[in-house]
């Protein structure tokens, strides 16, 4: 079924320009926070800490699957938090040959600010909002990356060149 024909094409056209615009906003201000940790993370960083902080240590095969990105751009990703001190490697418990990704003390203390930081810019910028439109608008962006996530995975993207 061509989606364009069902409802309002007008709908749909608002949808991804605004779609547009908030991708292109968000990648401006990088949506970074407020204060002194402002910009001070990028995305991938942030994605990659973040996942680690809720799933634990994993190895650089499972931490790509979680992702949904591949192994070589989390290898490449992941290599400045280690210099960084952020992310350690550890050998895996059950398999000492096996290495796997943690979030170390300092990387769990940066992600904190940075969330934090985040969390403010995020409350500033829905002060006017109800608590159920704050609901509301999660609820229905998720829906959303669920389904372009969703999506890349039937669809995958071709290599970028081709």
């Amino acid at each position: 079924m061509d989606m364009t024909t069902v409802g309002d094409s007008g709908l749909l056209d608002t949808l991804q320009h605004e779609v547009a615009v908030f991708a292109r906003r968000a990648e401006q201000t990088r949506l970074g926070g407020v204060g002194q940790v402002r910009n001070s993370m990028d995305r991938a960083a942030y994605l990659l800490l973040n996942r680690l902080d809720n799933e634990g240590p994993m190895g650089v095969k499972a931490l790509a699957a979680s992702m949904g990105i591949d192994s070589s751009t989390v290898t490449r990703q992941v290599a400045p938090l280690v210099d960084s001190g952020l992310v350690k490697r550890t050998s895996h418990p059950e398999d000492g040959r096996a290495v796997v990704l943690q979030l170390s003390p300092r990387g769990a203390t940066r992600l904190a600010e940075v969330r934090s930081s985040r969390r403010q810019l995020m409350a500033e910028l829905t002060e006017e909002w109800t608590p159920a439109e704050r609901e509301s608008f999660c609820d229905l962006l998720s829906r959303f990356n669920t389904a372009l996530s969703a999506r890349m995975t039937v669809q995958p993207q071709p290599p970028a060149g081709s």
